[in-house]
Order: structure tokens, then sequence, then C-alpha cells
């Protein structure tokens, strides 16, 4: 959950999991996963700085980062990470 301000001023308290994209026009404009939509006051950097504060701190900051490399499947991934016995 992030901290964000509306245009008109007023707080607003977002999930970040449900953010499916930001657009960056004269507003700051997010889009969740359900179809909702917020402006914002806060840049687009901004926001990603918040969200990754957010997550360093459920994480930790030596968690692993998260891999979006589409083009290798399951077995290619799982397959780079070392096991041990």
């Amino acid at each position: 959950m992030i901290w964000l301000t509306r245009l008109n001023r007023v707080p607003l308290v977002l999930n970040s999991d449900m953010i499916e994209h930001i657009e960056v026009t004269p507003d700051t404009v997010i889009t969740l996963t359900n179809g909702q939509i917020w402006r914002v006051r806060e840049t687009a950097e901004e926001v990603i700085g918040r969200i990754v504060a957010f997550r360093r701190r459920i994480c930790g900051p030596d968690a692993e980062p998260h891999e979006t490399d589409d083009e290798s499947g399951p077995g290619e991934r799982d397959a780079a990470v070392p096991h041990t016995s």
C-alpha cells in the first residue's frame, strides 16, 4: 500500500499490486487491473519509488529481483537457479 495525493489534494492509499500501468500525461494517470483510473499529483517516478520502497519494507532489501524475461520457459528459469541437496 502506498500513499498518493489526488489532484484535489485528498490523500489516497493505493494497493500497488493492483496497478496495471501508469501514463504520463500532464497528470499522472494510474490504471488498476479492475479498470479504475486514478489521477494523482505525484510523478510516475515518485509513484515507482514509493512502490519500490514499500516492497523493500515487505520483502527486505536483499530480496532477489523478479525476472520478467518472457522468452525463457519455466524449465529454463528453474535451471538457472542452483539447487543444493
